[in-house]
């Protein structure tokens, strides 16, 4: 048995079931001991960034690390921007990183880079081993690192020579620690805030934004305070049945306007909340400058339970609102738009359905429409970073083959990881993908005047537009192996999602918007 059947074969002890791969040279050995560690399933990414947001996806939907396997420095650093966003979601991920062998590191090859410096940018752990027993040892710790606290990538650095000699055994089997849960005294103290308070809210988001942490939010609503949770979030369980709060504007003005008047904000594994950039004239700091902030649970402890703790110390009604199920009978006409999607959304995405999105500008509106939709799971973008809808659906549905998965993007941020659709058809992976096609970065026009830049001239305009020539997604879907139709017109989508619902396996719809 050599490292990396050694390191396999620890991570497979350890619960680990995928591994979202892209290897290189001195990753070889790794490559071949997947065919003898049969737990551990390797699937091929064509880029990097496929591979971290296919694993994000995969963990938060199941709820265990996934790995990904990655060549040497210019590999990872290809990944970064999705593990970025796994790191603002705290996903757990044990990142695999190949290294030159430890004699051949200091030569100067044209591959050789500082791994670690790159690794600790999105990193809660970074280690790498001089012996093949010790680097063994740690990817047990690396299981269990990447599951501590609020989670988040632990990345392991896997020298060559490390891989291909013996190892004497295999790292122990490690248990991910229990979130730690507060005490009476905090939820008596937030109880008694809750109460005095003149316009009480709460604002949730990580852990909260479970399926019991929101139960506990609709009850506590029902008492009279105001559930915010977090713009970009993990995940969120949606639909028909289940309590919808507010969620908070991504517009800095917006924000502020929304949160003007609370006068108390408890935080639900989450931060303060803060503008995503600063602008002239816009606060950074959204909450009103009077208000007080206080920390129900942090983002390393059981927010569900302080909740539901929280609910039963002020005696809220037993159950909250639940959002109603609307579903429209009639097909969205005309020219297609954001908001058309989302009522075709709601009237044909089935039950328990995912949804990975980073459609950015038409995001919102598709969110809105699905309010009353079938109970579903939102996947949103969590770091900022686009070209995180089509991996994460890919690990979503790798991670839950049984439920329909829809991959919900712009043509900008799909063309970051159009990749992914290659690995959608090897794998026939059942997602649906829908790629907005508003023919421009359409945010950057919005934000462009936000930042007082001025106006537009012809050459910044062209650096927004995505024409001359526009991306022809049917013809990149079927260059990857996915079927792909276009359409223009609510009618037309509604037809062609209902078919796709409907259908096993990937499938891609280019839904072009004015």
């Amino acid at each position: 048995m050599n490292g990396a059947e050694a390191i396999l074969r620890t991570l497979a002890d350890n619960g680990v079931e995928v591994c979202f791969t892209n290897p290189g040279t001195s990753e070889m050995q790794f490559v071949a001991a997947f065919d003898r560690e049969p737990r551990l399933r390797p699937i091929l990414c064509l880029f990097e960034g496929v591979a971290s947001g296919a694993a994000d996806g995969y963990a938060r939907i199941k709820g265990k690390p996934a790995a990904t396997l990655l060549h040497l420095g210019p590999g990872l650093a290809n990944a970064s921007a999705n593990l970025h966003n796994a790191q603002r979601a705290h996903t757990p991920i044990v990142n695999l990183v190949g290294d030159h062998a430890t004699y051949h590191r200091n030569l100067e090859a044209p591959l050789a880079s500082d791994i670690a410096a790159l690794a600790r940018l999105n990193s809660i752990w970074t280690r790498t081993g001089e012996t093949t027993d010790a680097l063994v040892a740690l990817a047990s710790e690396a299981v269990a690192a990447c599951q501590a606290g609020a989670g988040g990538t632990a990345t392991l650095i896997l020298p060559a020579d490390c891989a291909w000699s013996d190892a004497s055994g295999l790292g122990p089997r490690v248990v991910a620690p229990p979130r730690s849960r507060c005490d009476v005294a905090r939820i008596a103290k937030f109880a008694a805030a809750l109460k005095s308070a003149r316009a009480p809210a709460i604002l949730m988001g990580g852990g909260a934004l479970s399926e019991a942490g929101l139960f506990a939010a609709g009850r506590i609503a029902r008492f009279g305070v105001r559930i915010v949770i977090d713009t970009f979030f993990a995940l969120q369980p949606r639909g028909a049945g289940r309590f919808a709060p507010e969620r908070l504007p991504y517009f800095g003005e917006a924000a502020v306007a929304s949160l003007a008047g609370v006068d108390f904000l408890a935080l639900a594994a989450t931060k303060p909340p803060v503008a995503f950039f600063a602008y002239p004239g816009v606060p950074s700091l959204l909450a009103p400058p009077d208000c007080t902030l206080e920390t129900l649970a942090t983002l390393e402890e059981d927010a569900s339970f302080a909740l539901q703790s929280l609910a039963d110390a002020l005696d809220a009604p037993a159950a909250p609102i639940l959002a109603p199920q609307t579903i429209g009978d009639t097909s969205p006409d005309g020219p297609l738009t954001a908001e058309a999607i989302g009522i075709s959304l709601a009237r044909h995405m089935p039950e328990d359905a995912i949804i990975a999105e980073d459609a950015v500008t038409s995001g919102l509106p598709v969110y809105t429409q699905t309010l009353g939709a079938r109970r579903h799971d939102w996947l949103c973008l969590t770091g900022g970073a686009i070209g995180q809808g089509l991996p994460a659906a890919v690990g979503a549905a790798v991670a839950a083959p049984e439920r329909k998965v829809i991959a919900l993007t712009g043509d900008g941020s799909g063309a970051y990881v159009l990749q992914s659709l290659w690995t959608m058809a090897r794998e026939k992976l059942d997602v649906v993908t829908i790629v907005c096609a508003n023919r421009a970065y359409r945010i950057l026009d919005v934000e462009f005047a936000r930042t007082k830049s001025g106006e537009p001239g012809p050459q910044a305009r062209r650096m927004f537009a995505l024409d001359e020539p526009h991306l022809d997604w049917t013809a990149l879907a079927r260059g990857f192996g996915v079927p792909a139709v276009r359409c223009e017109s609510g009618e037309s989508f509604d037809a062609e999602l209902a078919r796709a619902v409907a259908t096993k396996g990937p499938t891609l719809i280019e839904a072009v918007i004015p």
